[in-house]
């Protein structure tokens, strides 16, 4: 599969991450994340160094550079549904950690 290829392949799903983040649906998100992480993969492999293959015309860069900008803004429209979320999850554990260190100190005289 061309690199390109790759690159349409990450936005597909970068575009699916949205939609799973704007849904709260954690599961799918954490599920796209894997299959990009495994594309990601196959780009390191065919381009170890990051960079362009020689031969790539100015309209493969174009296209590549334009699903670059698009994922980089579909991760900040993650990021924005994602951040309260996990900022509550460590709210809740810290709280649950700090609950778990008093039982531990006092015993059964803790809250």
């Amino acid at each position: 599969m061309s690199t390109l290829a790759l690159f349409e392949s990450m936005s597909i799903l970068s575009a699916g991450m949205v939609e799973a983040a704007q849904a709260n649906d954690w599961d799918q998100l954490v599920a796209l994340e894997h299959e990009m992480a495994d594309i990601r993969a196959e780009l390191m492999r065919i381009e170890p160094d990051g960079r362009q293959a020689a031969d790539q015309s100015e309209a493969d860069a174009a296209r590549k550079a334009a699903l670059i900008t698009a994922m980089l803004r579909n991760d900040e429209e993650i990021r924005h549904h994602v951040e309260p979320w996990l900022a509550s999850t460590r709210k809740l554990l810290g709280g649950a950690q700090r609950d778990r260190a008093v039982r531990s100190a006092y015993g059964a005289f803790g809250p």
